[in-house]
């Protein structure tokens, strides 16, 4: 069953409470900067198992000590869906630990 993409009235509705995640064309996007290169390196790999887990994945660039992450749901023709959300929710939620802002 495919995931339907969201109305631009809910992808603004849903970034309101996603504080720093901005709409990038058709992707929900985030850049996290962090204190030192290891730090963001780590923080990617912990987001590339939370999307293994979820099976839906973003992409990842790593810079020195930043991390972006942009997502869209290719099963819905390259969409924003409610997927996109619950992984950007879950990153948010790992976010801290790692020291990222």
């Amino acid at each position: 069953m495919p995931t339907e993409p969201l109305s631009q009235k809910e992808i603004e509705d849903r970034l309101r409470e996603l504080p720093g995640w901005s709409q990038e064309g058709d992707r929900i996007a985030r850049t996290y900067r962090l204190g030192t290169h290891f730090a963001a390196a780590a923080m990617v790999v912990h987001v590339a198992r939370i999307q293994e887990e979820l099976n839906h994945h973003s992409d990842l660039t790593l810079g020195y000590n930043t991390v972006n992450i942009t997502v869209n749901t290719h099963d819905a023709g390259g969409a924003v869906t409610e997927k996109d959300f619950g992984l950007a929710a879950r990153v948010e939620e790992i976010a801290p630990a790692h020291g990222a802002e």
